[in-house]
């Protein structure tokens, strides 16, 4: 009777602790009986692909986890993340929606002082990486594991390839179903040969890379590359690749100008190269302060869509939205564009104008902004704090015309201007301006 008792509490005590840990709850499956399998295979001597549950999937995919809902809408099928943080939440809501998530596990980076001659701190950051592994390697949502984002960016110890290597080795052990592979900044051939020689687990390289995106193809065999590979960060421009002005600041692109390079370098270059590229991750699926608060942001600080999301949707699809962004034909301060240095007496007035389109002839509102030029410039995506607008100087405005009083402080600064639809989507250009002293 005793021992009969002594069951009846073990079972209670379960049943209790199953509940707890929702894995009673019909509405919350356990998703670590779903893991999906992800291959690199090559067809004889001929292209890579990755298959996906033994289907071929191609990565039609951007940087970031907001907004699934219109990533799906716009025809892509997989998110990039730079490290685990909320990754429960980021896996759970692409699987909702049909999404591969490459997950990104980060790696210190020696620029900000990682010393990879530690063996005990790269010993633990092994360790750290391994409880990763093992807590999302069952995940249905994970394409890939991103081991680094760009450690090799003003790097001088090449024993971080090491690490590297021995964590991939560690990770194709703990999880043999998915892939993996270390994301570096740009391409060249003293780093191709450092990772063919000391990084052979990875199963594809990843490459970020921006203006460079124009020639990848021929650049990845030129370096000695002849494996897959992924372009994992894309996009607009550069800020260090773009004409400066007099002052030394470099000049934005416009959303329009954007847009057209992000449909050029995506045919040209991702789907030309239908041998090694497995495909790409756009930059930036959400909004960041980089030099400006709309280099590389697909979407405005307010959550307006810009036309590059636009030109993605074309890309992923072949079509274009039914809802779309206006574009800027022209944008001047006194009938000068961006690339004429332009310089502003403090205080005097000043006109701008500005003229867009909408390809469905919608209406606009137009937006204007003016912010100092930022001087908190990081590298390699390091958090940068955004400039304070700057409010009072507007005089009065004329649909896309404006006048403005040059601030009071001699130095340089930017006017922006923000075409808005009522269906919340923008065009966004800024002009650099420098004042001087009366």
């Amino acid at each position: 009777m005793k021992q009969h008792s002594l069951d009846q509490v073990i079972i209670v005590f379960f049943l209790i602790a199953l509940i707890s840990t929702g894995a009673c709850q019909a509405d919350e499956p356990d998703i670590t009986a779903e893991t999906v399998p992800v291959t690199l295979e090559q067809d004889g001597e001929g292209p890579f692909s990755i298959y996906r549950d033994g289907e071929p999937y191609f990565i039609k995919g951007a940087g970031g986890s907001s907004r699934l809902d219109l990533l799906v809408r716009s025809g892509g099928n997989s998110i990039r993340t730079w490290r685990t943080r909320d990754a429960d939440r980021i896996l759970d809501e692409a699987h909702e929606r049909g999404l591969t998530v490459m997950l990104g596990v980060w790696l210190q980076h020696e620029r900000h002082g990682f010393d990879y001659d530690d063996e005990e701190a790269v010993t633990r950051q092994k360790e750290e990486v391994r409880d990763k592994i093992l807590r999302y390697r069952d995940h249905p949502a994970l394409l890939a594991w991103g081991l680094g984002n760009e450690v090799d960016l003003m790097y001088t110890n090449t024993r971080v390839w090491h690490a590297v290597e021995d964590i991939a080795q560690m990770v194709k052990e703990l999880d043999p179903n998915h892939l993996v592979t270390t994301v570096v900044a740009g391409i060249n051939e003293e780093k191709v040969r450092l990772i063919k020689e000391k990084v052979p687990s990875i199963d594809f390289l990843s490459i970020n890379t921006y203006a460079g995106l124009d020639n990848l193809p021929q650049r990845v065999r030129e370096t000695g590359w002849n494996r897959p590979y992924a372009v994992t960060e894309w996009g607009p421009t550069g800020h260090w690749q773009i004409d400066r002005t007099e002052w030394d600041v470099p000049i934005e692109q416009t959303s329009t100008e954007k847009s057209q390079v992000y449909r050029s370098r995506y045919q040209n270059s991702i789907l030309a190269d239908s041998a090694l590229c497995l495909g790409s991750y756009t930059f930036l699926w959400g909004q960041k302060q980089e030099t400006t608060p709309t280099w590389y942001g697909m979407f405005l600080e307010t959550g307006e869509i810009t036309e590059v999301v636009d030109a993605m949707h074309y890309n992923w699809t072949g079509e274009w939205p039914e809802e779309r962004a206006p574009s800027i034909r022209n944008f001047t301060i006194e009938g000068k564009t961006a690339h004429d240095n332009i310089y502003l007496d403090a205080g005097r007035s000043y006109m701008a104008a500005v003229e867009g389109i909408h390809p469905h002839g919608q209406s606009f509102e137009v937006r204007w902004e003016f912010l100092p030029e930022s001087t908190d410039i990081g590298a390699g995506g390091d958090p940068e704090k955004r400039p304070e607008t700057i409010h009072g100087l507007e005089i009065t405005q004329n649909g896309g015309n404006l006048e403005f009083r040059a601030p009071e402080i001699p130095g340089p600064y930017r006017l922006f201007t923000y075409l808005v639809t009522d269906q919340n989507r923008a065009a966004v250009a800024n002009i650099p301006f420098y004042v001087r002293e009366n």
